[in-house]
């Protein structure tokens, strides 16, 4: 039976950091449209809350992107643990 780790920090309303075993992404957004950027692309989703409708769009993102987004969402979350 597989481990499975997986774990959201909640950095502030509409913004948190998606950890997982193998990788870190960062989404931005509220419930019904959000928008998250992780070492295999970019994803954006929007939907119908409570309804099961939604539409997604994968597109390829460059790493350079991605690691600043995550380097900037490290930072953030260390100056809020800080207060």
């Amino acid at each position: 039976m597989p481990v499975r780790f997986q774990r959201r920090i909640r950095i502030s309303s509409g913004v948190s950091l998606n950890l997982n075993k193998r990788s870190i992404s960062a989404s931005i957004g509220r419930r019904g449209a959000h928008f998250t950027v992780g070492p295999k692309g970019r994803r954006t989703t929007v939907g119908l809350p409570g309804s099961d409708l939604y539409y997604t769009t994968y597109k390829n993102a460059k790493p350079g992107i991605f690691f600043i987004l995550v380097i900037v969402g490290i930072i953030v979350l260390a100056a809020l643990l800080r207060h």
